[in-house]
C-alpha cells in the first residue's frame, strides 16, 4: 500500500488556487501558475492553446513498466456572490465539519480535486506508475478546452477523474449538454416623461447547480421574473429599462434586478404584486427554497427604456422554453434524463441576451431539445449559437478498471460506493472521442450546493477520497 502522507498539503495548494482568479474564459494565471508548480518540480508540461496543461511525472523508481495513468481535473470555477470575479477574493473557514466560503461560491468545485492532483506530483514517496496529470479550461461554461484537445496531448488510458461531488458514488456516466446563447438586437427609446418607476429585487434563492439540483424543487429566478412581468402586463402597459437575470449559465438563477415603470395609475398594483409573488413563492417553493423573496421599491427616472418589441420578443421566448426538470430516466432510478436550465438573462449595450443549457442522457433527445428552444428564439427574432454540445458518456461498470476502484474504496474505507450516472455534464464525452480505448472513473469527496453562494465540502471526506486515491495509484501500479 502507499504511503499515506495526510491532506495539509492539499489544503495549502487548495488555499492557493483560490488566491489565483479563475472564472470561465479567464484562465491565464491559473494556467501559469500550473506551468510554475511543473518547472519548480523539474517535470515535463504542456500547455496548448486553450491554456489546457498537462504535466507528466515518471514513475516510482521500480514501477516503469506500469500502464500511464491519467488524473483529470478542470481549472476553471463558478464565480458566485462575486462583484468582480477577477478581484473578489474567497474567504474560505471551516465549521462544524465543514469547508465554507463568505459570501461568494468557494471553488472546490474542481480546486479540491486538482489539489489533490497536485499534492501527489509534489510528493516524491507516492507510488506511482507513469502519471498525467491533465487540467482543463472552460469546464463549467461551455467545455471548450477538452473539446479542442489534440490526440498527441494525452498518452494514458485510464483516467482518475477528480470531479465528482457524490462521496459514494463512482460516477459512470452523464448527461450530455448543449450551451446555447441567445441575443436579440435593440434599440432604446426615452422614457416615458409621467410614469412611475420601481427598482423589482428577487434575491434569498438556493440556486444551486443546473444538473444535480434541477429536480429538487428550487425556484428560478428567471421563472419570478416572467411570471411577475406578465401579470403586469396583463392590466397596464409595461416598460422595462435594465434587466439581470443570473449568476452563471450553469447555475440555477437565484436572483434578479429590473428597472420597470408604469403608468401613475398602475402603480398600487405593481407594488402589491410584491405581497401576490411572495405568497406565490412560500406556497409553491416553501419547503425546497424558503428564502427566494421579492421587493419593488419606488426609484428613480432612468433616461431610456428598451423598445417595446423587445419586451414582447423575451416574455414570448421565457414563456415557450422549458425551466427545470423535463422528464425522469425509466431505467435509472431517480435520475432526471431530460432537463433544460435558463442561467442568464440580461440586457446589454444593443442587444438582449438569454443563455439555456440543456442535459440529457439521450444524445437524441437532446438534439432534438436544443433545436426546439432555439426554434422558439429565432421566431421571435433572436439570434441562437450554440456554444457546447457535449456528448453524454457511460462506463462499463463491470470493467477490471471500475471494479478495481470499487475494490480500493471496500478495502480502505470498508464499504463499496454505488456505481451511478449522473445529470451533470463532464468532459468525459469529448475524452473518449478524442482518445479512443480511454477508461474513466469519476470520484471526488462530498462537495453540497456547487454554482452556488452555499457551496460547502465536508472535511472527512477530503481525507477519505486522498487515502482511496492513493491506494488506488499504487495497485495500479501493480496491475
Amino acid at each position: 500500500m502507499n504511503k499515506r502522507p495526510s491532506t495539509d498539503r492539499v489544503f495549502s495548494i487548495f488555499k492557493a488556487l483560490n488566491g489565483i482568479p479563475r472564472p470561465s474564459h479567464h484562465e491565464e494565471q491559473v494556467a501559469d501558475f500550473l506551468c510554475q508548480f511543473a518547472e519548480r518540480l523539474h517535470l515535463e508540461y504542456e500547455r496548448d492553446a486553450a491554456n489546457c496543461v498537462v504535466i507528466r511525472k515518471p514513475a516510482t523508481k521500480g514501477y516503469e513498466q506500469a500502464e500511464p495513468i491519467v488524473l483529470l481535473n478542470h481549472m476553471d470555477m463558478v464565480c458566485v456572490g462575486m462583484a468582480d470575479p477577477l478581484t473578489t477574493p474567497i474567504e474560505a473557514y471551516t465549521e462544524d465539519g465543514w469547508m465554507k466560503a463568505r459570501g461568494t461560491s468557494l471553488g472546490a468545485d474542481n480546486g479540491i480535486g486538482l489539489s489533490m492532483a497536485l499534492a501527489v506530483l509534489e510528493d516524491p514517496d507516492i507510488v506511482h506508475g507513469p502519471l498525467e496529470v491533465i487540467t482543463t479550461t472552460n469546464e463549467e461554461d461551455g467545455m471548450s478546452g477538452a473539446s479542442q484537445l489534440k490526440p498527441d496531448f494525452l498518452h494514458g488510458r485510464k483516467v482518475i477523474n477528480l470531479d465528482s461531488e457524490d462521496y459514494d458514488t463512482i460516477t459512470t456516466g452523464a448527461a450530455g449538454a448543449c450551451l446555447q446563447f441567445h441575443e436579440l438586437a435593440t434599440t432604446r427609446e426615452p422614457a416615458p416623461a409621467d410614469y412611475q418607476w420601481f427598482h423589482v429585487r428577487f434575491e434569498g434563492g438556493l440556486g444551486g447547480h443546473s444538473g444535480v439540483d434541477i429536480n429538487k424543487g428550487r425556484i428560478s429566478a428567471t421563472v419570478c421574473v416572467r411570471n411577475l412581468l406578465q401579470a403586469i402586463k396583463r392590466v397596464y402597459d409595461l416598460c422595462i429599462s435594465e434587466i439581470k437575470v443570473g449568476e452563471a449559465n450553469a447555475s440555477i438563477a437565484s436572483s434578479a434586478d429590473l428597472m420597470i415603470c408604469v403608468p401613475a395609475e398602475a402603480a398600487m398594483f405593481v407594488k402589491l404584486q410584491e405581497t401576490v409573488m411572495n405568497k406565490w413563492m412560500q406556497e409553491t417553493f416553501g419547503d425546497n427554497d424558503p428564502n427566494m423573496h421579492c421587493s419593488i421599491r419606488p426609484c428613480k427616472k432612468q433616461p431610456t427604456i428598451l423598445n417595446p418589441e423587445a419586451l414582447e420578443a423575451l416574455l414570448a421566448s421565457l414563456k415557450a422554453t422549458p425551466q427545470g426538470m423535463i422528464k425522469m430516466s425509466e431505467v435509472m432510478e431517480n435520475t432526471v434524463e431530460t432537463s433544460n436550465n435558463i442561467g442568464v438573462v440580461e440586457t446589454r449595450e444593443n442587444s438582449l441576451f438569454v443563455s439555456t443549457h440543456s442535459r440529457s442522457f439521450i444524445d437524441a433527445d437532446l438534439e432534438k431539445l436544443a433545436d426546439d428552444i432555439a426554434t422558439v428564439f429565432k421566431s421571435n427574432g433572436f439570434s441562437s449559437q450554440r456554444v457546447m454540445m457535449a456528448p453524454a458518456w457511460q462506463e462499463d461498470q463491470q470493467s477490471a478498471f471500475l471494479q478495481l476502484t470499487s475494490d480500493t474504496f471496500n478495502d480502505v474505507l470498508g464499504w463499496r460506493p454505488r456505481m451511478v450516472a449522473m445529470h451533470f455534464v463532464l468532459e468525459a464525452g469529448y475524452f473518449v472521442q478524442t482518445y479512443p480505448g480511454i477508461q474513466i472513473a469519476s470520484i471526488g469527496p462530498r462537495i453540497v450546493e456547487p454554482h452556488s453562494t452555499s457551496e460547502r465540502i465536508e472535511l472527512s471526506t477530503i481525507d477519505d477520497i486522498w487515502k482511496v486515491l492513493l491506494e488506488l495509484l499504487a495497485r495500479l501500479a501493480t496491475a
